[in-house]
């Protein structure tokens, strides 16, 4: 989105005329007869750190196009195949699930632990799944959209809308308090920022319990003021987290093969193909829409 408003040089090394998208799940169309495993018509997650034999297009490795070209492909490592039990809307949402349960991973987030995930996008909500699945006891979403909040809320979490309660508060009535630096704070483990907020960190800083982590997966170039005395005393962590890893991959399999969360219903909007300037201009409207997906091809 940042590129389709801004131009190149914004995001992902996209450039005019060149593949770009990373987000994809695909059936296998040809195969090389030297390419063992990998048979045609196989549904598979393209993996963007090697799909393409080359790391630095992890960002474009061509979802947006008709065809994605894998060589030497292997399964596990360039492609993962796709169980049968994850449908083709939820298998779409592979790539942005992954991201966020390596964010969730960062966290080190323990049993029982509680957990505030700044922005109900794709990746925020994948990483409300993502650390509810690794232990932790309680989950709270929060957000400017209500379209996006009601989507959380249908998948089980306490959601929180900023424009009507500030998180501090919203986080002790939900959790309770627990010791802070200078007194009583939300007893919030966890605070993840996947909205991209500046002041975000400002918050984590001022409502932060003693020995509380903050993750930002969140994409927001620029320098921000940290306290580093209040960080010493209070025993906080500033994590940062960006892509993925197989485990990762590994792990949204698993949840999705599951059915446990109706993930494909964060998608509020489907497009052919020769309709990805209305798909994209669709995405970029919040308030209406969350994830947006384009079909190629019968499908």
């Amino acid at each position: 989105m940042a590129v389709y408003r801004h131009g190149p040089g914004t995001g992902h090394r996209i450039t005019p005329g060149g593949e770009f998208g990373d987000e994809a799940v695909c059936r296998v169309a040809a195969v090389g007869e030297q390419v063992t495993g990998v048979r045609v018509g196989q549904r598979v997650y393209p993996y963007p750190l090697l799909v393409t034999g080359d790391p630095g297009r992890a960002g474009t490795i061509g979802a947006f196009s008709e065809y994605i070209l894998a060589p030497n492909a292997r399964l596990g490592l360039e492609l993962y195949p796709v169980p049968e039990e994850i449908d083709d809307r939820t298998a779409a949402l592979i790539e942005p699930f992954a991201v966020g349960a390596r964010a969730a991973r960062r966290a080190q987030p323990k049993t029982g632990e509680k957990a505030v995930v700044f922005g109900a996008g794709t990746i925020g909500i994948a990483t409300a799944i993502a650390l509810k699945e690794f232990g932790c006891e309680q989950v709270m979403v929060c957000d400017l959209s209500e379209l996006r909040l009601e989507k959380v809320r249908r998948l089980g979490f306490p959601a929180c809308n900023l424009r009507e309660e500030g998180a501090g508060a919203a986080a002790a009535e939900l959790f309770g308090t627990a010791r802070g630096l200078t007194g009583p704070a939300p007893d919030v483990d966890v605070f993840l920022d996947a909205a991209g907020d500046p002041d975000l960190l400002k918050l984590f800083q001022e409502v932060g319990k003693i020995g509380s982590r903050m993750v930002v997966v969140a994409v927001l170039a620029g320098e921000r003021p940290v306290d580093i005395l209040h960080m010493t005393y209070a025993q906080k962590a500033l994590i940062g987290s960006g892509g993925y890893f197989p485990e990762d991959v590994r792990d949204v399999l698993r949840i999705m093969s599951t059915g446990k969360y109706d993930i494909s219903s964060i998608i509020t909007h489907e497009f052919p193909h020769a309709a990805l300037k209305q798909a994209l201009e669709t995405a970029g409207r919040t308030d209406q829409a969350l994830n947006v997906l384009i079909r190629y091809g019968d499908g």
